[in-house]
């Protein structure tokens, strides 16, 4: 009886699936057994696709796993994958059924202790060491006494609270506030975007930049400071035209903002200290001065009275200066009549002697030789080589002409290039450029509205955009 029930050819009863279904049946079976994972291993290869997904494998000392970032994910994660960091990935399991492999899709990315992200750091130092911006001759001088201040830090909390206090007794500044996350996944980029931001402004414009940025935090652990050790960040204080200051932590936490900076200082309030000079010791050492430079002017007016007072005994008496030209004079004028008779006489022989020659029948016979000399020039004159001459000229005439035609047509069309040139310049700098920049302009019967305390009080609004012009009933519209 048992041949009856026995199956000759084990197997041929069980179901049959296609590639695609058990590929897909082992794509839901992981994902399903597994859900939501966390993996700890070290990083091996990275690679970036042009697409913006990064790949990359998790491994430790007998097995690989095959990681997938997608373009997405990246900008999320809070520490991005580097070769030889020990990290924890966490994400779902998923298969790729089109080659027969499974992989995890990860979501986020955590250094795996704090040995890990010393490691790291070590190694960012160096990096960035070896490209120059930790040299002391790239850091700038920071000014003396800023006008505006910019701060980049958490909006609540000490740390704004004991800047503007500090600043307040020391030198009242005008202090513009850039809130940013001071710890977590969104710090490093936040705090690099302010930087860039405070750099952007306009100087002289309607919103102030900054003459001094201060960037600060309190302390914290290694990972609640790991944002100012950020890449992202120390290429944007190396990058700051605007000189700034590090306050980030304690004075024994050391960041790489720190070593980037053009100041570190130990505390929040220290930077203050840093940024501003004391008003009343500036006012006192201002008047220490004036007083020094009072008395010293006056010892220098005394000093130079009793020099001249010396220098004064050395000249002779006004009275006896007059001694010898006074006798010069006396002698003078007892030649002077003597010397006036005979000049006179000299004179007078001179005189006859000249008139002798000017008698009537002389001078006729001086001006009848010059007339027939006159006479013998004029007729040696040639009528042709007048005309030769005057064809000369003209020729000559028409030469000038025509390059002062050319000359005066280039000093024309040099004059219209330059016209074209300041017309193109004129319409880059006017304000219709910055509209389309995506600015407005305001007015109020044709007056220009620049706060919001005058548009409060105006009846009716004009905002004139790139593209036109709207009108607002009232400012509460």
């Amino acid at each position: 009886m048992s041949d009856l029930f026995d199956d000759p050819n084990p197997g041929q009863n069980t179901p049959e699936f296609t590639v695609s279904e058990l590929s897909g049946e082992v794509k839901r079976t992981l994902e399903g057994t597994f859900g939501r994972i966390r993996v700890r291993g070290e990083v091996g290869r990275v690679f970036t696709a042009r697409s913006g997904h990064l790949y990359y494998d998790v491994k430790d000392d007998r097995s690989v796993l095959a990681c997938t970032t997608w373009k997405g994910q990246v900008s999320k994660l809070a520490v991005v994958p580097e070769e030889g960091l020990e990290v924890i990935v966490t994400g779902r399991l998923t298969a790729f059924g089109a080659q027969s492999k499974y992989n995890m899709n990860v979501e986020e990315v955590s250094v795996a202790g704090q040995g890990a992200l010393m490691a790291l750091l070590e190694k960012r130092k160096k990096q960035l060491e070896a490209e120059g911006l930790f040299a002391p001759e790239r850091k700038q001088p920071l000014p003396y006494l800023p006008r505006f201040i910019g701060v980049v830090t958490s909006p609540s909390g000490a740390v704004i609270r004991d800047i503007l206090h500090r600043l307040r007794d020391r030198f009242p500044r005008k202090v513009l506030v850039w809130p940013v996350a001071v710890q977590g996944k969104n710090c490093a980029a936040e705090v690099a975007n302010a930087i860039n931001g405070f750099n952007a402004f306009t100087p002289g414009g309607a919103l102030p930049r900054p003459d001094l940025i201060i960037v600060a935090r309190g302390g914290g652990s290694v990972e609640d400071l790991w944002g100012f050790n950020e890449e992202i960040v120390a290429r944007a204080v190396a990058a700051s035209e605007i000189p700034l200051i590090s306050a980030v932590g304690h004075e024994t936490d050391t960041t790489l903002i720190d070593l980037v900076s053009d100041q570190r200082a130990p505390t929040p309030t220290a930077a203050a200290e840093l940024a501003v000079p004391v008003r009343l010791e500036l006012l006192a050492w201002t008047g220490e001065q004036g007083a020094r430079m009072t008395h010293a002017v006056g010892q220098s007016v005394q000093q130079r009275k009793q020099r001249l007072k010396d220098m004064s005994r050395a000249l002779p008496k006004p009275e006896r200066l007059l001694d010898d030209p006074r006798q010069k004079l006396d002698i003078l004028s007892d030649k002077l009549p003597n010397a006036l008779i005979r000049g006179v006489q000299n004179r007078r022989v001179q005189l006859t002697q000249k008139s002798a020659g000017l008698r009537p029948q002389a001078l006729q016979q001086l001006v009848a030789r010059r007339r027939d000399k006159l006479i013998s020039l004029s007729s040696q004159l040639n009528l042709r080589t007048t005309s030769q001459k005057l064809a000369l000229h003209k020729e000559r005439l028409e030469h000038l002409s025509k390059q002062l035609d050319s000359i005066h047509r280039q000093r024309i069309e040099k004059t219209r290039q330059q016209l074209d040139a300041a017309g193109r310049q004129l319409e880059i700098l006017s304000y219709r450029a910055t509209l389309d920049r995506g600015y407005a302009v305001v007015r109020d019967a044709g007056q220009l509205i620049t706060s919001k305390t005058t548009a409060a009080r105006a009846s009716a609004l004009e905002i004139e955009f790139s593209d036109g012009t709207i009108k607002l009933g009232g400012a509460g519209d």
